[in-house]
């Protein structure tokens, strides 16, 4: 198959010659969405996700009338500003042989509002947002969602989640309720299944499941290591593994910047990357580090979505992700388009039962590795069978009574649309 027998026009499909056939999602979703099916789809990190809704989306772009001042035809969601960037990017990169001139307008925080504001003063056709700030021009009077054609939430399972419940929420009553709808990510887990099904009419579910030749090539690894040694055992690793370069994930900002700033120490060229720092300083770490102007990255889980670094040979869990959803996107940064990766797991005495856990429900079998010179002498406590869980996984009180408002009000749009659609 080819991207030529998905009925793409000519001009798309010479924006994507480069590729010699579209990946399973992409062929999976491109007819589905031309057809103006709302959409479901989960397919690995790395599986041409963001083109399988790109292509499809400025098709119907190029079909639909042209209005005075533009008006948003498709909104795209993202949780990060990186990956709204990365996003951007591929929309400019699909449209560069379309004969008509269209308008891509990127929209996120951490940086000066003035200049987004400024170029949506005549309208846009598509645009790539986070929700904060997409509400923050709402608020300004910069934009209207009230003729928004599409709505794309890119790594849906997290723009559903309770961190953005609210802000969502919001979006959605600014919305037309006539609109197709595409949520697509790496992962569904059952908490958002439900929410995620309830913004949908009638749709298309596509799961793509990796094929042994098909799947990321990630040798997965776990080092068994005192908790106080894991910063050692980093920098003995990085001089005998021959990385050019690796991405480090830790639990915290503080985290980030202290192991940052003990390698730093040891003449390695280390940056961290979280969420404290400017939009500015997020950008041109991220530049250093896919020019490989740093050779190690020490990141919070901001880093985990979306953020595609070609040719990245390793990711390092210095700190276990607290769901196995995260351990999933971590490790998806490396073996990206056909190569190779590693990705190693620092398990400790006090977090071996957090790892058996992920393993689990991951379905793994990971061998206990032991590097001498840094062999564990912390004892791993056993945990008693149907009391463990991974920390943070049990939701609050006050996370379900959120969760169960958000659904309420959910149910609430939804018998509303039912009795203006009878």
């Amino acid at each position: 198959m080819s991207f030529s027998n998905l009925s793409l026009l000519p001009e798309l499909v010479s924006a994507v010659e480069q590729y010699a056939t579209p990946t399973p999602v992409q062929a999976a979703a491109i007819p589905v969405i031309l057809a103006g099916t709302d959409v479901l789809a989960t397919a690995q990190t790395g599986s041409g996700k963001t083109t399988a809704f790109v292509l499809p989306m400025l098709q119907r772009w190029i079909a639909a009338p042209r209005e005075t001042p533009r008006r948003i035809h498709a909104l795209i969601l993202t949780p990060t500003r990186e990956l709204a960037a990365q996003v951007r990017d591929v929309v400019q990169e699909c449209s560069i042989h379309i004969t008509d001139r269209i308008k891509i307008v990127s929209a996120v925080g951490g940086v000066s509002i003035n200049p987004q504001m400024m170029a949506l003063r005549d309208g846009a056709d598509i645009l790539v947002a986070t929700p904060g700030r997409l509400l923050d021009l709402v608020d300004n009077n910069a934009i209207k969602l009230s003729q928004v054609n599409s709505l794309i939430l890119d790594e849906a399972d997290r723009l559903l989640n309770l961190g953005f419940a609210e802000e969502l929420e919001r979006i959605l009553t600014l919305l037309p309720r006539r609109r197709q709808n595409l949520l697509f990510s790496a992962t569904f887990p059952a908490s958002v299944e439900s929410l995620a099904l309830n913004l949908l009419t009638n749709p298309t579910r596509i799961e793509i499941e990796s094929k042994p030749e098909e799947a990321p090539s990630i040798a997965q690894r776990a080092i068994r290591v005192d908790t106080d040694k894991r910063t050692p055992l980093l920098r003995h690793l990085i001089g005998t593994e021959g990385w050019k370069r690796v991405l480090v994930f830790v639990a915290s900002k503080y985290t980030a910047d202290h192991v940052a700033d003990k390698l730093d120490r040891k003449g390695i060229r280390v940056d961290s990357f979280h969420g404290d720092l400017s939009q500015g300083a997020r950008t041109q770490i991220l530049k250093d580090f896919k020019d490989s102007k740093i050779q190690v990255l020490i990141a919070t889980d901001l880093a985990a979505r979306g953020l595609d670094i070609i040719e990245l040979p390793a990711v390092l869990n210095y700190d276990l992700p607290r769901s196995p959803v995260n351990y999933t996107h971590r490790i998806g940064r490396t073996g990206r388009a056909g190569k190779t990766g590693v990705a190693i797991s620092f398990v400790t005495a006090e977090n071996h039962a957090h790892f058996c856990l992920i393993e689990k429900l991951q379905q793994l079998n990971i061998a206990r590795e032991e590097v001498p010179g840094f062999e564990p002498t912390d004892s791993i406590s056993t945990p008693v069978p149907g009391t463990g869980g991974i920390k943070g996984r049990r939701k609050s009180k006050k996370d379900k009574l959120r969760e169960a408002k958000v659904r309420e009000k959910r149910e609430d749009m939804n018998r509303k649309d039912k009795l203006s659609s009878d």
